[in-house]
Formats: structure tokens, C-alpha cells, sequence
């Protein structure tokens, strides 16, 4: 994009993303023709796939740059309402698009605090950071706290919490791009992740933030696009109204209404009593873990012998050394996987398949009495918190402020970031909705021989994603026969309600877009962190502009596939890694940022002592206390947790035993100097270096 006057500039940007608009709309319906005229859906989808990914890598061509000034803020030339649009894309990543809707699915009331936590947290930012860290006019986080606080100490600590926040929340990413990819294309998941790669570093390989800028305002289109047509086509088939904000309240009356006819039906009883009984017999193993693994595999190996003497057919003695095969290989890898299945069977013998009623808020079984709702009401403010103070803490979405034309702009991005936002954000409660009402009055007593096809389809690219078992054996399917995972219901949601296929296709296009403007930015995000502030401020400030941007490349590449690898190894689900890696974002920098800016007293030792230990904190918290981590650990049994805090809001402890070492340590450690309280009054000065550009 060329530099004009900034009228100009608006002028040609907005003919360039409406043209796109319309191209991208014009292109949709030319696949829903040829979908009507019988083309295949997978050929489709495909199409849909490449075309979209060849838009995003001509913007990243059009962008190419080794400047560094273009590379790392886009030249500081990027208008409120376009960084706005890219901020939105760069935020709403693959689990706002994906996974928040599947949320709020699963657990109902309990989901707003992801909605409440992320659009709260942007207040904080526009109040508290933005146009602080935009008047000092540096290029990365790690800069802002090494000229606020001085030395290299901070500088080093900075960027290692960038990389492991940053790296956290690429592999949720780059795991709904592997989903995504997989099934457009048919391809294996792990296929379909470096497939997907390649999309993602089109952009900001070439031109870092300024391609990525320009990608990821493109990318807000197709995604929002893709959000709303099916929500609002959705509405309109239940209810004749195309606003689904306003009419799902009713709709939310007959879910309810299902709801408990569901718990009270004996079918559906049946089945939890089966679970329950399966939980027990697991609990039975569990007791005697190394006599039980024994016994399972005698009797496995006498069930296939016997099969082999009976000339069986070639499909049950398949099955059954399959079987045999399967079983653990020690007695730690049984109990491993018993302490699993276990967790399973139990949550499907509760109601509902163990999702809570949706309609309730912080829901508590009769004889657990109050205290189970104060857990959950506690879980429920800490997560808000958490993801409140971890969005104003994260490394790539602070650094989209610098690249606006002055401070004014950047206050003026985050008001339109939030507006976009907020739009998809009461549009997810109401898709949640309209969801279960599909599949509570349409699926659920459904025969095993007419299941929806969309069961099969999403079963065959990852068995997990979508399991259908006849526990009771009547040949209809009750809610506890089905397990959907919540972080497919959105690109599941065009198949539930009987939408056409060009649609799906739509939704997948759109969570590719969310979970790749994502990528993008944090992968940019560690680029700049291991090249500009590790490489060029600590071991080479001599280096040439094209070294520094050519080494940010090459560390983005190697970045890139480490986490991809990672990501293909299923490591957690979406929504876990989003809000592990806010609470290591919150508690690393939150802190730090903010008495850095409100809070002259505060000292470089007791900022780095204070991000160190929030991080430390809620390191050990997490791995202390979520199964996954355990697991990796090798550590069994179960972990008391604090307050009966749940792993996911990990970071509010961080946070405030950051808030609290920056303090003590503060005003145990001599002032800062002069020339840091100067740069704070000009920092917080109205008119104190408001277009500063200089890094």
C-alpha cells in the first residue's frame, strides 16, 4: 500500500475492502450455483479453501517489506477504524469464532464469563494502556518496560513471558486451523495443520505487521460474514425474525422445556444408569490397578484365541486383537486411562449429558446445597477477572496500538475494536441457543439408521470430535448417546439446522480467517520479541535493518513449526489454551504495565522481581492442578485447589502476588531516577510526545 496524503489513503482503502466485500459475496454465490447444480460439496469446500488463503497471500505480497518501521508497526499509518477492524480480527481468534458459542452450549450461564472477561478486558486497555503505550511510540511491549523502568533484566524477562504467552495461544490457534482444513479438504488433521501453516505465514512472513495489518482487515470481513449469515439465517428458520438477539430469550424457554423433560425421561435414565454403573466398575479396577490390567488381558488374549479356533470372520478377530492391543502397556498407563474413562462415565450419568440447565445460573444439585454455587459463582468472577486483566496484558494485541497515526487514533481503534467485537459477542449466546434447539427437538430420538449425516462426516475427521454409542440399545438415540465437542458446534451449527452446504463451507472459511488473523499476529508477536528485543537490543545493536528483519523471518519459520508440531499432538482443548495463555499474559504484564504508567514509585527491580513471581505462580498453579498437566508430570492422585479455584483462572493469583511484590519491593528498593519519572510525566502527559514515532 503506498503512502498518500491521509485522505487519500482512507479514500483508496475504502474502495479497495468494499470492492473486496463484494467480490468475496459475488464469489460465495457463484459456489451456491454450482452447489445447486449438483457439484461435489468436498470440491466445494476446497475451492472455498484456496481461494480465500490466495486473497490473504495477495495482500501479503502487495505488503512485502524489510523496512522496519513497516515491518514492525506498519509505518504508524494505519487509520482508527481499519486497526480497529485488524485488532478485531487479531482478536476474535479461533476461540472467540470457534469455541465460544460450543461454551456456552456446553455450560450455559457459566460461558458469559469469557464474554463479560474479553469485552471488559478492552475497556481496560482503551482506558489504561493504549494511548499510553502508543505516545512513547516504541515498537514492542518489551521496549515500552525497558524505557520505562531501565536495564536489560526487565528487557530478558519481558520476552520470555512473551514467547511462552504468545506460544500458548498459537497452538490453540494453529489446532482450529488443523479442524478447519481437515474438513474442507477431507485430509488428515495433522495434514490439514501444515496445510493451513502455509496461510498463515504467507503474511506475516513477507511483510510482517504491515501485511498483516492489511490481511487481517480483510479477514475481519470474511469472519464476520461468516458469523452472522448462519446465526441470522438460523433465527429466521425457528422463529421469522432475522435479529437473533431479540428473539432468543423465547427460544431459550423452550430449551429449557426440553430440558427437563429430558432429565425426567426413562430412556434417557436408563443410559445415565448404565454410566453410572460403568464409573463404578472402573472405580472397582482402579482399587486393584495391577490385578485388573492382568485380568483384562488374559481375558483379551482367550477372547481372540478363541475367535481364531471358532473361524471367526476376519472382521470380529480384527476387532478383537484391536482390542487386545489397546490395552495399556504398564499399570501407570491404566490408571492413567481408567482415572479418564472414569471422569467420562460420570459426567455422562449426570443430567443432560453433565451439561448444567442452561437458563440457570451457577446451578447446584439439591443435595450439594449452597456451597457448590458459591464454588461456582467464585469460578465464574475469577475467569472474568482473569481474562480481563490478560487481554490488557497481551504482547500482540498492545503492539496493533503503535501502528496508528497519534495517540487520538489509537483511543479512536479501540473504541471501533470493541464496537466489532461486541457484535459477534451477543451474537454467540444466541447461536448456543439456537443449537441446542436443533438438536434437542430435531436429533436427539432420532433411529440409529436415520442419523443426520453431518454425524458421520464430523466422526470421520476426528473420532472425538463427534461419538454416537446405543448404550441402551433401542435404536434411538438419547442425549446421552451423543457426545459432540464444543469447540466444533459453530462449524457444525449451517449442518444442525438443515442450512445448505455453500453455508458450512461459509463458517469454516470464517473460523480460518479468525484463527489465522490470530496466528498471525502472535506469531509476529515472538518474531519481534526474539529479533528486535533479544537480538537486536541485547546481543547485536549494530545490525542492519534487512539483518534484523531477514533474522525475524527465519525465527518466525522455526516458531511457526514448532508449534504446529505441538498443536497436532491434541495437546488440550481450544478454550483451555486461550485461557492458560491470558492468564500467563495477565499475570507477566498487567502489573508491571500498569503501575509502570500510574505508579512512578514502582522500581525495574521489584517490575521484573513482580513478573516473575505472577508468572511462577501461576505456572506451578496450573500444573499443580489441571489433569492434563498432571498427567505430563507424572503425578497422580487429585490436587487440592485454592479457594476451589478451577485451573482455566490460574492467573488471578499470579496477578495479585505480581500487584503485591511490585509494591513491597518498590518500597524496599531505592526510587527510580530522574530521568524515569521524566518519562512517565511524558508518558502520561495529554500532549507529552503524542505522534512520537522514534523506537
Amino acid at each position: 500500500m503506498p503512502l498518500r496524503t491521509p485522505s487519500a489513503f482512507r479514500r483508496n482503502l475504502h474502495r479497495v475492502y468494499g470492492v473486496f466485500t463484494l467480490a468475496f459475496l459475488a464469489f460465495a454465490a457463484v459456489l451456491a450455483w454450482l452447489e445447486y447444480l449438483g457439484f461435489p460439496r468436498q470440491l466445494i469446500g476446497l475451492i472455498f479453501l484456496l481461494a480465500t488463503l490466495l486473497a490473504y497471500a495477495g495482500f501479503g505480497l502487495l505488503s512485502r517489506t524489510t523496512d522496519p518501521d513497516q515491518y514492525y508497526v506498519a509505518g504508524r499509518q494505519v487509520p482508527a477504524l481499519y486497526n480497529g477492524a485488524a485488532t478485531a480480527a487479531d482478536w476474535m481468534s479461533a476461540a472467540s469464532f470457534m469455541s465460544l458459542a460450543g461454551t456456552l452450549y456446553a455450560t450455559g450461564y457459566a460461558g458469559l464469563a469469557f464474554v463479560l472477561g474479553w469485552s471488559g478486558g478492552f475497556v481496560l486497555v482503551g482506558l489504561l494502556l493504549a494511548p499510553y503505550l502508543r505516545r512513547l511510540g516504541q515498537y514492542t511491549i518489551a521496549d515500552f518496560l525497558a524505557a520505562r523502568y531501565g536495564g536489560n533484566g526487565i528487557r530478558v524477562v519481558a520476552v520470555l513471558s512473551t514467547l511462552l504467552c504468545s506460544f500458548t495461544y498459537v497452538v490453540a490457534q494453529i489446532y482450529g486451523v488443523g479442524l478447519i482444513t481437515a474438513r474442507l479438504t477431507g485430509l488428515a488433521f495433522e495434514i490439514g495443520i501444515f496445510l493451513g501453516l502455509g496461510g498463515i505465514l504467507v503474511c506475516s512472513f513477507l511483510g510482517g505487521m504491515r501485511a498483516v495489518t492489511w490481511t487481517q482487515v480483510g479477514q475481519f470481513i470474511v469472519l464476520m460474514l461468516a458469523y452472522l449469515i448462519p446465526v441470522v439465517w438460523l433465527s429466521v428458520q425457528q422463529t421469522g425474525v432475522p435479529v437473533p438477539q431479540l428473539v432468543y430469550g423465547y427460544q431459550l424457554e423452550q430449551v429449557s422445556q426440553r430440558e427437563r423433560a429430558l432429565i425426567a425421561d426413562p430412556a434417557e435414565i436408563e443410559v445415565r444408569q448404565r454410566y453410572e454403573a460403568r464409573a463404578a466398575e472402573l472405580a472397582e479396577k482402579l482399587q486393584h490397578p495391577s490385578e485388573s490390567l492382568a485380568a483384562e488381558r488374559v481375558a483379551a488374549t482367550l477372547r481372540s484365541a478363541q475367535l481364531r479356533a471358532a473361524h471367526a470372520s476376519a472382521e470380529e478377530i480384527v476387532a478383537a486383537d484391536r482390542a487386545l492391543f489397546g490395552l495399556p502397556k504398564d499399570t501407570t498407563s491404566a490408571i492413567r486411562m481408567w482415572e479418564a474413562e472414569r471422569a467420562l462415565a460420570e459426567s455422562r450419568a449426570k443430567p443432560l449429558n453433565g451439561m448444567p440447565p442452561h437458563a440457570d445460573a451457577f446451578p447446584a444439585p439439591p443435595q450439594a446445597g449452597a456451597e457448590v454455587a458459591d464454588t461456582a459463582r467464585r469460578n465464574f468472577l475469577a475467569l472474568a477477572f482473569c481474562l480481563m486483566v490478560g487481554t490488557a496484558g497481551l504482547p500482540h494485541l498492545l503492539m496493533r496500538f503503535n501502528t496508528t497515526p497519534t495517540v487520538h487514533e489509537a483511543r479512536l481503534s479501540v473504541a471501533w475494536a470493541l464496537l466489532f467485537i461486541v457484535i459477534l459477542y451477543i451474537s454467540a449466546p444466541a447461536l448456543a441457543v439456537l443449537v441446542k434447539f436443533e438438536i434437542f427437538h430435531h436429533v436427539i430420538g432420532s433411529t440409529f439408521e436415520h442419523l443426520p449425516a453431518w454425524i458421520k462426516a464430523w466422526g470421520q475427521v476426528d473420532p472425538p470430535l463427534v461419538t454416537v454409542r446405543d448404550i441402551n440399545r433401542d435404536g434411538v438415540l438419547q442425549l446421552g448417546e451423543l457426545w459432540i465437542d464444543p469447540d466444533i458446534i459453530v462449524l457444525l451449527a449451517p449442518e444442525i439446522g438443515g442450512l445448505p452446504y455453500i453455508v458450512s463451507a461459509l463458517v469454516a472459511v470464517g473460523g480460518l480467517a479468525a484463527a489465522l488473523s490470530t496466528a498471525d499476529g502472535l506469531l509476529l508477536s515472538i518474531a519481534s520479541a526474539l529479533s528486535h528485543d533479544a537480538y537486536f537490543r541485547l546481543l547485536d545493536p549494530q545490525a542492519s535493518n534487512a539483518r534484523r528483519v531477514t533474522i525475524s523471518k527465519v525465527l518466525l519459520l522455526v516458531v511457526a513449526l514448532c508449534a504446529a508440531y505441538l498443536a497436532a499432538q491434541r495437546p488440550a482443548d481450544i478454550l483451555f489454551l486461550v485461557a492458560a495463555a491470558f492468564s500467563f499474559a495477565g499475570a507477566a504484564f498487567f502489573p508491571a504495565l500498569v503501575l509502570g504508567v500510574f505508579w512512578k514509585r514502582a522500581t525495574a527491580q521489584a517490575a521484573w522481581a513482580g513478573m516473575i513471581v505472577g508468572l511462577g505462580v501461576t505456572i506451578f498453579y496450573i500444573g499443580w492442578t489441571h489433569p492434563g498437566a498432571r498427567a505430563l508430570l507424572g503425578l497422580s492422585g487429585t490436587p487440592t485447589l485454592w479457594w476451589e479455584i478451577a485451573p482455566s483462572a490460574a492467573g488471578i493469583f499470579g496477578v495479585l502476588a505480581g500487584f503485591a511484590t511490585i509494591v513491597v519491593w518498590s518500597l524496599l528498593t531505592p526510587p527510580p531516577t530522574p530521568a524515569q519519572l521524566a518519562m512517565v510525566d511524558r508518558v502520561r502527559s495529554p500532549d507529552g510526545g503524542a505522534d512520537s514515532t522514534a523506537p
